[in-house]
């Protein structure tokens, strides 16, 4: 049976890897049914990295050796992550296509900052959904063509942020409507349709006549949506602040458990892959040095306090590093400081706080101090009381720290002598020294002695 169970995990494996590293950009066709040449629509979410930077200039290459007539990328990012001489490549890349390439910021609530807002300038047409915003750019990227501008715009953009309808005002959208934005993706086609660009006129939209004949039905050019596959998109989401955040110190307080209990584990094996995914993410987004080993001393000091089994000072210590090396771990990107959301900040302390106060030390001391805990000769030992018990506490038995709480209702201060007059599971059942009960099993001396 057990041998069965390895068998069924390895394909259970063996198929989800194949499945992973086997997945491919995702197509998600829509439009109508007439016979114009479809748009691609290529989503940029999240920060720009390589994983991003790669895909455009995929789906460039695509188009230009199919039959579309246009690509959009539909863009919501706060900047980018690469180097500057990396989006200049594609900014290059952008302006030398033989396709047109159209930008638009949406939907409702999107950003583009940093060099994500700077697409917008170098794309042949670009739009913006209401309530987006653009901005931020900081130093404006060197092409072919000159440096990145945005008109009379581009100084207001450095530093601030404009909405749809100060940005078409302002003349730093290329795509004019009568409207202040463009909503969704089907009005885009409808602003596109008629213009040309690149030697091409642009057909994204044709009228034909309703069943009955009576009328005629606008409809729009067939969008093939274009995806990250599905390695690329869960190393896409790992290079971002809150997922880095959360894959390394889970990973690394899942490695410290791991070392107190014996053999390999799921929960190393799990630590191993969240540390892996939480290095991606450190090796993409700018980070401070100093602080990622503020982050590693920190679990070190919180790995002194689970060895002992009660948290003490240690772990207080621990914590407040940890605080600190979370909070100044990354530094600013194109678009601006990079932040952990309070939310991100402190979910992940509160998960970390209980681990190491009170899961992993219960855990040791289960593990270690249960074959003596059950040993005759603890029952009747003397000690004392390291600090106050009323009704629990810690007491010091032969030089080592044990729970125990008191059987009689007078509580035990400090340093005060006791003896182990019973045990209950993990915790020594104490009573002062003085008028204590002797237990049964000790063998009562003569009076004569």
């Amino acid at each position: 049976m057990i041998k069965l169970r390895k068998v069924l995990s390895i394909a259970m494996l063996a198929s989800a890897l194949a499945v992973t590293f086997g997945a491919s950009t995702t197509v998600n066709a829509e439009g109508g049914t007439n016979d114009l040449a479809p748009v691609d629509v290529v989503e940029v979410n999240g920060l720009i990295d390589e994983i991003v930077v790669s895909d455009i200039e995929q789906a460039i290459d695509r188009a230009e050796s199919s039959s579309s007539q246009a690509i959009i990328l539909q863009v919501n990012s706060l900047g980018g992550v690469v180097s500057t001489t990396r989006m200049e490549e594609l900014f290059n890349k952008i302006i030398e296509s033989k396709i047109p390439i159209a930008v638009w910021v949406g939907p409702t609530t999107a950003r583009a900052y940093g060099s994500a807002a700077q697409l917008l300038a170098v794309a042949d047409v670009s739009a913006m959904a209401d309530g987006t915003r653009i901005g931020k750019t900081g130093k404006l990227l060197m092409t072919s063509a000159g440096e990145v501008s945005f008109g009379d715009a581009s100084a207001t953009l450095r530093t601030t942020t404009l909405n749809s309808k100060d940005a078409k005002r302002l003349g730093a959208l290329k795509l004019t409507t009568d409207d202040d934005g463009v909503p969704v993706l089907r009005n885009m086609l409808l602003a596109m349709n008629g213009l040309s660009i690149k030697g091409r006129v642009l057909q994204t939209v044709v009228d034909v006549k309703s069943e009955s004949g009576d009328e005629l039905i606008r409809e729009a050019a067939t969008t093939r949506f274009f995806k990250l596959g599905l390695l690329e998109r869960l190393l896409h989401t790992a290079a971002s602040p809150p997922v880095t955040f959360l894959f390394l110190i889970i990973g690394l307080a899942l490695l410290v458990f791991e070392f107190f209990t014996a053999g390999i584990g799921i929960a190393g094996v799990v630590g191993a892959i969240c540390v892996v995914f939480g290095s991606h993410g450190l090796a993409t987004l700018p980070i401070r040095g100093a602080s990622l080993a503020v982050i590693i001393v920190s679990m070190l000091l919180l790995a002194i306090d689970v060895q002992v089994g009660i948290p003490r000072f240690f772990t207080g210590a621990g914590l407040v590093l940890l605080a600190i090396g979370s909070l100044t771990l990354f530094r600013s990107s194109d678009g601006g400081e990079i932040q952990l959301s309070w939310l991100t900040f402190v979910s992940g302390m509160i998960s970390i706080s209980l681990a190491f106060v009170v899961g992993m030390p219960s855990m040791v001391r289960t593990r270690f101090a249960t074959p003596t805990i059950g040993r005759e000769w603890m029952i009747g030992s003397t000690g004392r009381a390291v600090g106050t018990i009323n009704p629990l506490g810690i007491v010091r038995i032969h030089e080592a720290d044990w729970r125990a709480r008191t059987n009689r209702a007078t509580p035990l201060q400090d340093g005060q002598e006791l003896r182990v007059a019973a045990i209950d599971g993990v915790t020594l059942e104490v009573e002062p020294l003085e008028g204590a009960a002797r237990d049964y099993r000790e063998m009562r001396k003569p009076k004569s002695e």
